[in-house]
C-alpha cells in the first residue's frame, strides 16, 4: 500500500488490464512511493509524488516531460545515446492521474538497463562520469526559463543552514557525543557555506540546467556498456553544474555507501574521483572553464555537507522530509556525511590535483 490509496488502483488509470498486473514496491528513494507495474503489455513505472516534499507536484511532471524531450531530441541530433525514461500517459491521454485523497501519481517507461547502489569496479565509475557529462552536454542549451523551481532553494546551503538555525532553537538538544560531533563540524565548515553562491553572483560560476540528484543510484547501466542514462528528474531545474559534480562525486567515491553501522569506514576514493573526473572531462572537455573547475574541490566538499545538515536538521524537525526506519536513522544519516565533510578536508591538496590532472 501507498497511504491510503492501493498502487493497483493508480495502476488502472495507466493501463487497461490492470486488474490482472502485478503491483511490486521498486528501488530504494527517501521520498516517493514507486512500483514497477507488470501486465500482459510490458513493464511499466508508476510513483506516487510526495506531496509534503513536493508541494506543487505539476511541477515536477512538467519538468520532467521537458527535460526528457529535450535529452531525446538532442541525442538523436548529435548521435549520442542516453538512456532516459519518457512520459507514459494515461488512458485519457494526461501526464498525471490524481487519486481521491488528492495525491498525484505518474507512470514512466521502464528502463531494461541497470540501476545500482554501488558502483562495480572501476570502469563503472569512469561510465557515470561519462554519463553526467552528457546530460550536461545535451541539457546545456534548454532554456532554464521554461523550467519550473520543484524545490525553492534547493542547493541553497546558506538557506539550509539559516533552517537549522531556526529548528535548533526549538530543540533542546540533549548533549551527547553524537551531537557534540555534528555541531563540531557545523562550526568548523559552516564559514564556507556560501563559496559557491558567492562564485555565482560575481559570474563565475553559471546557471544551466542540472540533475539536481545525481547520488549513483540514479544512473542506469546498459549491459552493453556504451547506452548508459540517468533516472529520477524530480529535482532538474536551473542551478550549478557543481552542485551536480559535488553529488556525484560524494555519492561515487564513497565505496562505503550511504547507509551502514559504521560511519568510520566513510571516505572518499581517490582512485574513484580520478575515474569519475577522468569519464567526465573525456566527454565534455570544455564544458567547464579554468577558473569553474577551480570550485570543484568546494563543490564536493560543500554538498556532502549540505546533505549533512539536511539530515540533521531534519533529525531534529522529528523526521518529516526523509523516510525513516527509525527514529535515529537522519542522525546517522547525518553523521556519515559529516565523516565524509573531514575526510574530503583531509584531501583537499589531492582532489585539487586531480581536477587539474584530469581536465587536461
Amino acid at each position: 500500500m501507498a497511504g491510503a490509496v492501493d498502487p493497483r488502483d493508480a495502476a488502472a488509470a495507466f493501463c487497461r488490464d490492470a486488474g490482472t498486473c502485478r503491483v511490486e514496491p521498486l528501488g530504494y528513494g527517501n521520498i516517493n512511493d514507486t512500483f514497477a507495474v507488470h501486465g500482459a503489455a510490458g513493464t511499466f513505472v508508476l510513483q506516487k509524488i510526495n506531496g509534503r516534499v513536493f508541494p506543487e507536484p505539476l511541477k515536477v511532471i512538467h519538468n520532467f516531460q521537458k527535460i526528457t524531450s529535450h535529452l531525446l531530441g538532442r541525442q538523436q541530433e548529435h548521435g549520442r545515446i542516453f538512456q532516459t525514461a519518457q512520459s507514459v500517459r494515461t488512458l485519457h491521454g494526461e501526464l498525471f492521474h490524481r487519486d481521491p485523497e488528492g495525491d498525484y501519481w505518474r507512470a514512466q517507461t521502464y528502463l531494461a538497463g541497470t540501476p545500482c547502489r554501488a558502483l562495480s569496479g572501476t570502469e563503472q565509475v569512469a561510465r557515470a562520469g561519462r554519463a553526467l557529462a552528457l546530460f550536461h552536454l545535451l541539457s546545456a542549451d534548454l532554456d532554464v526559463a521554461g523550467l519550473e523551481d520543484p524545490l525553492p532553494g534547493f542547493h541553497n546551503l546558506p538557506g539550509y543552514m539559516e533552517e537549522f538555525e531556526r529548528v535548533l532553537t526549538h530543540h533542546r538538544l540533549v548533549m551527547d557525543e553524537e551531537y557534540d560531533y555534528c555541531l563540531a563540524v557545523l562550526d568548523r565548515v559552516g564559514p564556507q557555506m556560501s563559496v559557491l553562491e558567492d562564485a555565482k553572483q560575481a559570474g563565475i560560476l553559471a546557471i544551466q540546467p542540472i540533475h539536481g540528484d545525481p547520488k549513483i543510484d540514479n544512473f542506469i547501466f546498459s549491459g552493453g556498456g556504451e547506452a548508459d542514462g540517468m533516472l529520477d528528474f524530480d529535482t532538474v531545474g536551473a542551478g550549478l553544474i557543481h552542485y551536480d559534480l559535488g553529488d556525484c562525486l560524494r555519492s561515487c567515491c564513497n565505496r562505503a555507501g550511504e547507509k551502514g553501522p559504521d560511519p568510520s569506514a566513510v571516505s572518499l576514493d581517490l582512485e574513484y574521483c580520478r575515474l569519475f573526473l577522468q569519464g567526465y572531462f573525456s566527454s565534455a572537455p570544455h564544458l567547464l572553464r579554468e577558473a569553474q573547475r577551480d570550485f570543484i574541490y568546494e563543490a564536493v566538499l560543500l554538498i556532502a555537507f549540505e546533505l549533512g545538515v539536511r539530515f540533521f536538521t531534519d533529525h531534529l524537525r522529528g523526521n518529516t522530509y526523509f523516510k525513516v526506519a527509525h527514529d535515529r536513522e537522519n542522525l546517522l544519516r547525518a553523521i556519515r556525511q559529516f565523516r565524509l565533510v573531514d575526510d574530503i578536508a583531509g584531501k583537499e591538496k589531492k582532489i585539487r590535483l586531480l581536477v587539474s590532472e584530469s581536465s587536461r
